[in-house]
């Protein structure tokens, strides 16, 4: 079976949770299809052929430069049997090479762009370029995986055309021997961490749909014997990117051990430090499922996170974490949930114990690919 996996992200380009999910699917694919990766960049190593926008087109909107390399992704994927493609990025490379090729596309929603409105901040007129191309490539593939049951639900609303029957879920995954507490405190020290404290910890992009300036207010008012660590970077625009500074430096002047680290840490050091959080925080607004509630698991910490998409999926609320609301109280509810955490040690270490059991037993990769290539071959079959 001759399958061509395409995505904007692939290491060592990781950004953001599309990236780790196709890392670590390829890897277990691999001994199950003959894969070639197709990703942005530059050259070409044994299975992943990288592809980088038109010079012409330097300077020009987002989405026009990101349709060039969809382009040039379906000039190359002559030979193969079906195509799958992750994120709008990597949408229309998959639509244009099941038309050309006359081969199957699946395409997995890792996020929605009718959902995620505040796009348009970042793309402008190209927001309704990257719907149209999101839309085509959904209405016409032969199969849609969805990561959670919530984000499947979402796709039957957004796109109320598409036969049910064609959505499957199959949820993110996690390596939990890569992902696993780390008692080492070098990392921690080489950041100016001091071991006495407690620190909450953020990882993510600086993005509306993560939440970031909610948590920036709420973190104000938790126990002031806590650190703050913000792992905090690649911002959508520089809107954000303002008000995410002025936020930042309003915190840093009423309370100490604030730490903001802008540049993407390398995974062990991002591992020590999941390891040695008293909590983890995922405040987004939108999240289809939330690989970074995983990694934190899986590092046995326990996950204050907001109840929205597939993260109920994944945080088990009151036994690996606590999940608040996404309304007018959301902040206050952060506040309570993350003091509430910081206050009670031994009740954070049952729920961080709880996280890691339910990482190993629910949400390994093999699975994921297992049942990826599974349906793989059912839509060959019915080709």
């Amino acid at each position: 079976m001759r399958v061509g996996l395409l995505t904007r992200e692939y290491p060592p380009d990781v950004y953001g949770g599309a990236g780790v999910h196709v890392e670590f699917l390829a890897r277990e694919l691999r001994p199950l299809v003959d894969l070639d990766v197709h990703c942005w960049g530059e050259g070409r190593t044994e299975g992943v052929t990288r592809h980088s926008s038109w010079s012409a087109l330097d300077g020009a909107n987002d989405a026009l430069r990101t349709f060039s390399v969809d382009l040039a992704m379906a000039s190359a994927l002559q030979g193969r049997e079906l195509v799958h493609s992750h994120t709008w990025y990597a949408n229309l490379a998959g639509h244009l090479a099941k038309m050309l090729y006359g081969i199957p596309h699946v395409m997995t929603a890792h996020s929605l762009e009718p959902l995620r409105p505040w796009k348009a901040e970042q793309l402008g007129g190209g927001y309704a370029l990257s719907s149209w191309a999101e839309r085509t490539a959904a209405e016409s593939a032969d199969a849609l995986i969805a990561v959670s049951g919530a984000m499947r639900q979402d796709i039957l609303d957004c796109y109320p055309a598409l036969d049910p029957d064609k959505v499957h879920v199959v949820h993110n995954g996690i390596d939990t021997t890569l992902y696993r507490p780390d008692p080492g405190t070098d990392a921690l020290e080489r950041l100016g961490l001091d071991p006495r404290r407690p620190y909450v910890l953020f990882v993510g992009r600086i993005t509306r749909q993560k939440g970031v300036p909610h948590l920036l207010r709420a973190v104000r008012d938790i126990d002031p014997a806590a650190q703050v660590v913000l792992c905090a970077g690649a911002p959508d625009t520089p809107e954000i990117d303002r008000e995410f500074r002025e936020l930042y430096e309003e915190l840093s002047r009423v309370r100490d051990g604030v730490f903001w680290i802008p540049k993407m840490l390398p995974r062990p050091e991002v591992i020590q430090l999941l390891t040695h959080a008293a909590v983890f925080v995922c405040p987004s607004v939108y999240e289809p499922l939330g690989i970074v509630n995983l990694e934190a698991m899986a590092c046995g910490t326990p996950v204050v996170a907001s109840r929205v998409g597939g993260i109920p999926e994944v945080v088990a609320d009151g036994e690996t974490g606590l999940l608040v609301p996404v309304d007018d109280g959301f902040e206050a509810g952060l506040t309570r949930a993350l003091d509430s955490v910081l206050a009670d040690p031994e009740g954070a270490r049952r729920m961080g114990e709880a996280g890691r059991a339910r990482a190993v037993g629910e949400f390994g990769w093999d699975a994921v690919a297992r049942r990826t290539a599974d349906l793989y071959g059912k839509i060959l079959e019915q080709a």
